[in-house]
């Protein structure tokens, strides 16, 4: 079945940087566009990055556009979110998500994405 498993949560001081990474097996990674979006306590989840099959085209959530980058590596399956210049704002459990090539170019919607990861804690403090 598929799988979507992420890693390199943790707590960092503000204006520090994390990097997320997210393990993708059961599904044909190339033939899906991949996204990032999280979650903060009582709030609904919402869109952090995208990038689509070929890694040639990349969007982000104007919170975060200029901090995060979204990148991944086809050979191995990965996708990656380097948070660069990390606010308390940031905080939030992020998940990873797939989603067919299909639709829209540049993913926003959670609607979007077939396929969920469990989740990492990422917490900012001030």
């Amino acid at each position: 079945q598929v799988q979507l498993v992420e890693s390199g949560g943790g707590l960092v001081q503000a204006g520090g940087s994390l990097r997320l990474s997210c393990a993708a097996s059961g599904l044909s990674f190339i033939r899906n566009d991949m996204g990032w979006f999280r979650q903060a306590p009582g709030k609904e989840r919402e869109f952090v990055a995208t990038i689509r099959w070929s890694s040639s085209s990349t969007a982000y959530a104007d919170s975060v556009k200029g901090r995060f980058t979204i990148a991944r590596d086809n050979a191995k399956n990965m996708v990656y979110l380097q948070m660069n210049s990390l606010k308390p704002a940031d905080t939030a459990v992020y998940y990873c998500a797939a989603a067919g090539r299909g639709g829209a170019i540049f993913k926003k919607q959670v609607s979007d994405y077939a396929y969920w990861g469990q989740g990492t804690q990422v917490t900012v403090s001030s």
